[in-house]
């Protein structure tokens, strides 16, 4: 019988031996990915940074798409096996158009880390009317994913690593209203949901895709200072979620709590090449090994189930193909 992880399934540990302060350098430890390609979506900054480099420095080839292509080779100068593109999430015809550039080379694509995204943003939509963090967080890697799909399928054996995050848990996904056209914006809820949608659509792709061998896995990568994620933010959001005082200090239990950026990678990275994920996929994962399910919302960790529901997540995969105009065939 064909194992899937519809309703949180296969949410059980594998017992990786890494924890919460594992780092990239020990995930990545005698792993060599000469020879394979892999592309890392806002790699050119935080966590995607890191995650670009540690795979570089393992011998793959990385291709960096980046919106501010300057930035990005000002970040990764002097990092050898990494090629960078033009790409803005916001921009569907900019995805398109990478996409189609990496396909003419005929290269296989054995990794694609769906990295970039927005955080806790005021309420903006792109040029079709979608919200911005549904649009960033998720639409774009929806469509991404579904152009670079025969590349995947190339590469016999490769991996989609999407990066959601624990935030998820701050809404399912609103079927009814996924652009709040007729309920009053919330920056948390939106994140949530887009987060949602990513934990839907990973499962959903791992069952299909398996038959062509290749895996997805969504993933946490933990609450991570020295990012550049929560830059908009409104300061009494931190405050709300009980991360600051009323005069904006994060509390110093707060701060003790936050990965490095070493540490923050690490998850993405254990997804991308761990050989005990071989025979498994559409799973969410967290430190560094599968997270268990949560329906506790008020504990942090852990994955809701909501998000790991199947009927909303071919429900999803549907609407997903209306947003975006692309029908996702994966024969």
């Amino acid at each position: 019988m064909e194992q899937n992880n519809y309703h949180g399934k296969l949410q059980k540990a594998t017992g990786s031996g890494f924890d919460a302060k594992s780092t990239s350098k020990e995930i990545i430890k005698g792993i060599d990915l000469t020879g394979k390609t892999a592309i890392v979506t806002g790699g050119n900054t935080g966590i995607g940074l890191e995650t670009a480099k540690t795979l570089a420095a393992a011998g793959a080839t990385v291709i960096v798409p980046a919106r501010d292509a300057e930035k990005a080779k000002r970040n990764l100068e002097g990092t050898p096996n990494v090629i960078i593109e033009n790409m803005d999430l916001m921009n569907p015809g900019s995805l398109d158009a990478f996409a189609e550039k990496y396909l003419h080379s005929e290269r296989p694509l054995d990794l694609l880390i769906n990295n970039a995204g927005i955080m806790w943003v005021p309420l903006r939509r792109d040029s079709r009317g979608y919200e911005s963090q549904l649009a960033t967080n998720y639409l774009a890697l929806f469509q991404l994913t579904a152009r670079l799909w025969p590349a995947l399928k190339k590469a016999d054996g490769a991996r989609v690593v999407n990066v959601s995050s624990g935030g998820h848990q701050f809404s399912d996904f609103n079927f009814q209203d996924p652009n709040f056209l007729n309920r009053e914006y919330e920056t948390l809820q939106a994140y949530g949901q887009s987060k949602t949608a990513v934990n839907l659509f990973s499962m959903e792709l791992d069952t299909r895709a398996k038959k062509y061998n290749v895996r997805s896995y969504c993933l946490c990568p933990g609450a991570v200072g020295q990012t550049e994620l929560a830059r908009e933010a409104p300061a009494d959001l931190f405050q709300k979620l009980g991360y600051s005082d009323a005069e904006g200090n994060i509390l110093p239990e707060v701060a003790a709590s936050l990965k490095t950026i070493p540490q923050g990678a690490a998850t993405t990275l254990w997804a991308a090449t761990s050989k005990s994920l071989n025979n498994i996929g559409g799973v969410y994962c967290e430190n560094a090994d599968i997270a268990s399910l949560n329906s506790n919302e008020k504990i942090i960790g852990g994955v809701a189930p909501y998000s790991l529901d199947e009927k909303n997540a071919k429900r999803l995969w549907k609407l997903s193909q209306e947003m975006t105009g692309i029908h996702f065939d994966l024969s």
